[in-house]
């Protein structure tokens, strides 16, 4: 079984850390390559939990913990949100004009699994749901090569996102040596020693 790629945070509790929750799960699930449709199952989810756990009566000075992880073999990815309340959450029936109370109601619906646990080591709980995720999103996050064999059609990884590779060149520095020049779908042209690895993904690659 491959090893499973894990992240963790922790939130303030106020009510901008749900749209920060959500911004930090799509930076870490971007990352890892995951489908923009799986991405925004998980986003909902995210926030469901995140709002939930907010919503606990617990000392203010008490945060809220997030764990991403996503066990490639499996083909899954789990979520968890730790608070230090007391009680345990149930799905809740609303009626048709009220507003609360559909939270789990939407994880039910989305997430494959979902649970809840004693925090190890703590008080209070951690809700979690599982996902699952298509084959494709559970490809290896990229491979480091040198740049002199790095082709158009392929991406790199630069600037902490993904940018596709227009064009691919080769020149000289005036004081010797070989470099590569990176025409790329977005910011200037990257120019690189031509044996300086880089982290690309997608295409054929060479050697």
């Amino acid at each position: 079984m491959g090893e499973p790629y894990e992240v963790g945070f922790r939130l303030c509790r106020r009510s901008s850390s749900v749209p920060r929750a959500r911004a930090l799960l799509r930076a870490v699930l971007v990352d890892w390559g995951v489908t923009e449709d799986a991405l925004y199952e998980a986003e909902l989810v995210l926030a469901e939990l995140v709002t939930n756990a907010l919503r606990v009566r617990v000392p203010k000075d008490r945060q809220v913990g997030v764990r991403i992880v996503r066990q490639a073999e499996e083909r899954l990815l789990r979520l968890e949100v730790s608070d230090a309340g007391a009680g345990w959450p149930e799905v809740q029936s609303p009626e048709a004009g009220e507003t609360h109370g559909r939270g789990l109601l939407l994880v039910e619906a989305v997430a494959h699994r979902w649970g809840v646990e004693r925090r190890e080591g703590g008080i209070g709980k951690t809700v979690w749901a599982s996902l699952k995720i298509p084959n494709h999103a559970t490809e290896a996050a990229g491979k480091e090569i040198p740049a002199v064999t790095v082709r158009a059609g392929q991406c790199v990884r630069m600037w902490g996102t993904w940018l596709g590779v227009r064009s691919v060149s080769g020149e000289l520095y005036p004081t010797g040596g070989s470099a590569v020049v990176l025409v790329l779908d977005d910011g200037p042209a990257l120019r690189v020693p031509a044996a300086e690895p880089l982290t690309v993904r997608g295409g054929a690659v060479s050697g």
